[in-house]
């Protein structure tokens, strides 16, 4: 049996929805411990302009 991790951050993947990227944590027997969004910028005409979201959970593993 291999060893996992307590916590492991799950990335909501592009053309998912975060309730299946939530399901997808539960499923591998972690629940939700915290949230965090992360801007991406990309440059255009010499400025920085954000182009999407990243939004990832913190999952602990269930005991």
């Amino acid at each position: 049996m291999s060893a996992k991790k307590k916590t492991v951050w799950f990335e909501v993947a592009e053309g998912e929805s975060i309730e299946e990227c939530l399901q997808r944590l539960s499923a591998e027997g972690y629940r939700v411990a915290g949230r965090m969004e992360e801007p991406v910028f990309m440059e255009k005409d010499g400025e920085y302009v954000p182009i999407r979201q990243v939004i990832k959970f913190k999952g602990v593993l269930e005991e």
